[in-house]
């Protein structure tokens, strides 16, 4: 091809943009901008995406995040590109990570609006504030708060969550897929749920909003009178 004069500028462009981007700062090597890249999944700052799959992780408690840090790397959960990110990442490492999500206290965004049926809201909140004795299904609160807001050091909040993820959640905990440190508790108690029961206590907390100022207990509130004794014992309820 002849060369043209217009040629001249495009390369003369060409070489002021490579001459830019080489004297260009490069960025602070800091743990924040290193998790830029969650980002891509986990939404600004980990506060989610409206996707309506990937979880909220600002806020949640440290203990928690890095036990899910260390099971995506150990096997016990599966996500292709979380397994991907931590699987050469020492425990230390994984707890820096963990730290820095937990110690983000951001605002909640409000609950979509439930479109579900009001029996199977009610059906879903009996679930998630008394349980099923009879089935030997513990109230979600039992170990969740009473706020379902978490509590500390390793037990997750449940609100503010998207209800499709808490849909797969139930389900792979129920076939397996998903796993936590021996004894696996909420294995347990999935198995014993109906596809209507985990469709309804999904439904119901995903309607609920973030309690304003409300932050993960610092110990689980004492069993109702009448609420299932919980014999459970769970790996995941400490740190190790």
């Amino acid at each position: 091809m002849p060369f043209e004069p217009r040629h001249t500028w495009l390369i003369f462009l060409s070489m002021i943009a490579f001459a830019g981007a080489a004297c260009a700062a490069p960025p602070p090597d800091t743990l924040a901008q290193r998790l830029v890249a969650c980002a891509a999944c986990h939404g600004r700052e980990g506060r989610a995406t409206n996707d309506g799959y990937y979880p909220r992780i600002a806020g949640k408690p440290a203990g928690y995040l890095f036990n899910q840090l260390v099971n995506f790397r150990d096997g016990r959960r599966r996500n292709a590109a979380m397994t991907y990110l931590v699987n050469h990442q020492t425990d230390a490492y994984l707890r820096e990570i963990a730290g820095h999500f937990a110690a983000l206290d951001l605002p909640y965004p409000p609950p979509l609006l439930a479109k579900a049926d009001p029996a199977v809201l009610a059906r879903g909140e009996r679930l998630v504030r008394q349980g099923d004795t009879a089935r030997g299904i513990p109230a979600c609160v039992a170990c969740h708060g009473a706020e379902l807001t978490g509590v500390e050091p390793a037990i997750p909040g449940l609100l503010g969550l998207p209800r499709d993820y808490m849909n797969a959640q139930f389900g792979a905990w129920k076939g397996g897929l998903r796993q936590a440190a021996s004894p696996d508790c909420m294995g347990d108690i999935a198995r014993k749920l109906t596809s209507e029961d985990i469709g309804a206590a999904s439904a119901w907390l995903a309607s609920r909003p973030w309690p304003a100022a409300a932050a993960a207990a610092a110990a689980k509130p004492a069993a109702a009178a009448g609420a299932l004794k919980l014999p459970l014992r769970c790996g995941s309820a400490g740190v190790p």
